[in-house]
Parts: C-alpha cells; sequence; structure tokens
C-alpha cells in the first residue's frame, strides 16, 4: 500500500478515535442531563449527530463496496454511538435512520470508483471534524 494508502489509513484511525471520544462524552452528558429533558426529546446538536450518524452509513457501505477490510468496524461505531446518545427509542430510531439512510445513498452502486475513494476521504474528513465540534460543545 502507497502513499494514499498510509493516508486512508491514518483518516480511519482519526476518524474512529474521533467517534470514540464522542461516544464516550455523550455517555456523560446522557447518564447526567438526558433524563432531565422530560418535555423534548430533542438536544442542540442533535443536528450535527443526525449529520454523523448519515457519514457512518456512507462510509461503511463504501469501505464495504471498495473490498476494505473493515468488516463490521462502522456499524459498531454507530451502535456505540446509539447506546451512547439513544436515551429513548425515538432518538435511537432517529440515529438509526440516519445512518440507514447514508448507507443506501450508495447501494446502487455496483463497483467501487475513484470518486468512491474520494469520497470515502470526504466523509472521513468531514465525520472527524463533525466529532471534534461535538467534542469541544459538550460542557
Amino acid at each position: 500500500m502507497g502513499r494514499a494508502g498510509n493516508k486512508v489509513r491514518r483518516r480511519w484511525m482519526v476518524m474512529r478515535a474521533a467517534v470514540a471520544v464522542v461516544c464516550i462524552a455523550m455517555a456523560g452528558v446522557t447518564s447526567n442531563a438526558a433524563f432531565a429533558q422530560t418535555a423534548s426529546d430533542t438536544k442542540p446538536y442533535d443536528e450535527k449527530l443526525i449529520r454523523l450518524a448519515e457519514i457512518l452509513g456512507s462510509i461503511h457501505f463504501l469501505r464495504e463496496l471498495c473490498s476494505n477490510e473493515d468488516g463490521q468496524a462502522w456499524r459498531e461505531r454507530m451502535r456505540e454511538l446509539i447506546e451512547a446518545e439513544g436515551a429513548t427509542a425515538l432518538r435511537r430510531a432517529r440515529l438509526t435512520r440516519s445512518f440507514n439512510k447514508g448507507y443506501r445513498n450508495y447501494t446502487s452502486h455496483g463497483t467501487c470508483s475513484e470518486s468512491h475513494r474520494a469520497a470515502i476521504m470526504r466523509f472521513m474528513v468531514e465525520g472527524a471534524q463533525i466529532a471534534e465540534g461535538l467534542v469541544k460543545s459538550v460542557p
């Protein structure tokens, strides 16, 4: 694997670590504050969280399409996110729906191409940025 492969591997590791950090941070917020919000099932950061779930779904499908050896790694990151943030059935459903939307966005694509690899890189960068922003915004 050349330079491009090393870049992909590094970005994958950064994205995976960022999502893990978000999950840990959100778990603390959820355990401390989520149950105080009985009137509403939304949080100020939901839009970013929903986008992150969609990105995880897209990455999961595209990396499988492009024969990466990730197995269920991205689905596992999503499961961790749902465990950390899915305090209610409605929140879990929203996150799951977003992940599935990201996954389905590419299901009509039969073979991996350079544009798919570029999309993976863009999603990893965007996902890492969202995850880092979420971590910084959590009190």
